[in-house]
């Protein structure tokens, strides 16, 4: 007959209840054991023979920062001993986080989304003691919806996101459209039948995925996109050019630009207006008014601009001020009808093209109702973040309307954000894409880890308070080495790199794993992720000699995989097993790149285009960790480099 214990909860809020059951889940497949969950009245009590989780109050446990913020600052505390004792947080997603935090102490790990990343250890329950108290080393810690995804695949993300110590989750547009599209339609991939989503489709798996973002007490960040189109009636879904004729009522808030007030690029979230017309800023003020007065569950909302530069309004009015100018009153504007309205949700605002330039005249009036986003998209991933980079004092060029120099180098984006801190000094996070184009160009993925690792820890010393990471869902082949460094990174900055690296690998491999890493830390280096940026001369014969050495490591490679697909629990076997379809990437690619490399354009399109087929007769085998739209985007669209001559 089986032990069974007890896990005592008191209260009725559903986030701390779903945290017991979530312990209760886990600890049953640890040890075997049953476990009842108990409810008392308001106060949990001292622990006893059982496991009790509630909030720092109901235990009188002292927070480590008196200026918590209780719904966006995260801080746990774990006092068991042989399998009993107290799990709690200062807020009920603390909870969560704190139950997910004592099992990864008592061995489990998540290496990536979905139950075949779980590795749940066997152990007796008196064995299992766990002791500490901590706070995050940064608020924000998430991720936000981007390339092309499954319901599933959102699903099983929101899901991993607070075992591994992430806190928020980022759904960009009303209703996420385009990436669920992108997917059931199977957009560049002629192997599959599209199933013809639609937006009504994506609207009611929008609710869903709330439902699971406020089951966990994630924070939830929305919108971002369409503040520029939609409260004009011009549907902002995706990238997609629109052709369209608008009338008048409408063309009149269009920027003008060379003349013309009109859609620049036929796609509706690259429009910007005429800011300086009063009824265009009161246009989109309360079209957020009407957004959130009806979507009470975002926590934090992202009023963003056009997501294009050099289409900004020249009429005589706008050329008044620069852009950033008019942003900032919109925000004010909007901040004042929010408070008539009893609305207290956050604001994002961001550092991006245009808007990395500070105001010239208007100032942000209410600082608590905003967090300052820095976007820098333009930089590069050779270098990490340094708060004394060589070049970090650089000045910044001065604002040329619709003829700007964005920058790509690091000194030169941190000089923009420097000048931005000192005129707002409010919350502020990082909004990066490590794992939205760049990783496909490291198939290591150990050199884009090093960098990610590395602008996490530098984050406090650029001024910001976290990361929200822009990125492909299914980012996790070979590996999710760099997205489990960045969420161990963002909950303690002082993190040993190779102690973590070390923990992933054998948690996701088991035996073997070394040689593994060996394996793919010699393919980052050798895939020369510079070259692929388009950072060095296309014509190499050195680079060449290293694309030629990556049949020989995958030859290795493939002898490695053979001898492990089958050994070890589900989540190593399923390891394995992804890896012979990157090693088949790896190979292909790399000839391509051999023939690039010597200007054999003809041979490069080629191979190209037979790469593309393997994957889509692929497809399905690695869908949960591999992104072939996007795969396909950065090489075609994002970075054509590699493709052109």
């Amino acid at each position: 007959m089986r032990e069974i214990s007890k896990i005592i909860f008191s209260g009725d809020d559903k986030v701390a209840h779903f945290a017991a059951k979530e312990l209760k889940k886990y600890l049953i497949m640890i040890t075997n054991n049953e476990f009842n969950i108990d409810f008392e009245g308001n106060e949990v009590g001292e622990a006893i023979n059982c496991f009790r989780i509630g909030l720092f109050k109901d235990f009188q446990i002292e927070s480590l920062n008196q200026d918590n913020n209780s719904h966006f600052d995260d801080e746990i505390y774990i006092n068991v001993h042989k399998g009993k004792g107290i799990i709690s947080g200062v807020n009920p997603r603390s909870i969560l986080l704190a139950v997910y935090r004592f099992l990864t102490e008592a061995g489990c790990r998540w290496v990536r989304p979905g139950i075949e990343g779980e590795l749940i250890p066997r152990k007796d329950l008196s064995n299992i003691s766990v002791h500490l108290q901590e706070k995050p080393s940064y608020r924000h810690r998430g991720i936000c919806i981007e390339g092309a995804v499954s319901l599933e695949n959102v699903l099983d993300t929101i899901s991993w996101l607070p075992k591994v110590g992430l806190n928020s989750y980022f759904i960009q547009f009303r209703e996420a459209y385009t990436f669920f599209e992108r997917w059931y339609n199977h957009t560049y991939n002629p192997q599959k039948k599209s199933e013809q989503f639609s937006i009504e489709k994506a609207k009611e798996f929008m609710k869903e995925i709330e439902g699971e973002i406020v089951k966990r007490g994630l924070i939830y960040h929305g919108v971002g996109h369409g503040w520029t189109c939609d409260p004009l009636g011009i549907p902002g879904l995706s990238w997609e050019a629109v052709k369209g004729e608008y009338s008048p009522e409408v063309t009149q808030f269009f920027a003008q630009v060379k003349g013309e007030r009109k859609m620049q690029d036929d796609i509706p979230l690259n429009l910007n207006l005429c800011y300086s017309n009063p009824k265009v800023r009161e246009i989109m003020v309360n079209s957020v008014l009407d957004y959130l007065s009806i979507n009470k569950n975002i926590d934090i909302l992202h009023f963003w601009l056009a997501d294009g530069f050099n289409t900004q309004c020249e009429c005589e009015n706008c050329i008044k001020e620069i852009p950033t100018d008019f942003y900032i009153q919109i925000l004010n504007e909007l901040d004042k009808v929010l408070t008539e309205n009893n609305i207290n949700t956050k604001i994002v605002f961001l550092l991006y093209y245009d808007l990395l330039w500070t105001p010239q005249n208007n100032h942000i009036e209410n600082p608590d109702r905003f967090i300052m986003m820095f976007a820098p998209i333009t930089r590069t991933y050779t270098h990490s973040f340094k708060e004394d980079s060589d070049d970090a004092d650089i000045c910044v060029q001065a604002y040329e309307r619709n003829n700007l120099k964005l920058p790509s180098s690091i000194g030169e984006n941190i000089a923009f954000l420097k000048k931005w801190k000192k005129e707002f000094s409010g919350d502020s996070f990082d909004f990066d894409y490590h794992f939205m184009w760049d990783h496909f160009y490291d198939p290591g993925y150990v050199a884009i880890s090093n960098t990610i690792y590395e602008d996490v820890r530098n984050l406090k010393g650029i001024g910001l308070n976290g990361l929200i990471s822009c990125q492909c869902q299914r980012a996790f082949l070979p590996t999710g080495l760099g997205i489990y460094i960045m969420a161990k990174t963002l909950w303690k900055d002082e993190i040993d790199s190779n102690e973590i690296t070390e923990d992933y690998f054998k948690s996701t491999f088991g035996q073997n794993w070394d040689k593994c890493f060996s394996i793919l830390s010699t393919l980052s280096e050798l895939f020369t992720p510079q070259y692929l940026r388009g950072e060095l001369t296309m014509v190499d014969e050195k680079i060449s000699d290293k694309f030629s050495q990556i049949k020989e490591v995958c030859r290795e490679y493939g002898k490695l995989i053979e001898e492990n697909k089958e050994r070890g629990q589900v989540c190593h076997n399923k390891s394995w097993q992804y890896l012979y379809y990157h090693k088949e990437i790896c190979l292909r690619l790399a000839e391509i790149l051999k023939f690039r490399v010597l200007d054999n354009f003809e041979m490069t399109t080629k191979l190209w285009e037979e790469l593309k087929v393997y994957l889509q007769v692929n497809e399905d085998n690695i869908q949960p960790v591999f992104d072939l739209y996007e795969f396909k985007q950065t090489f075609e669209v994002m970075n054509r480099f590699v493709l052109k001559r």
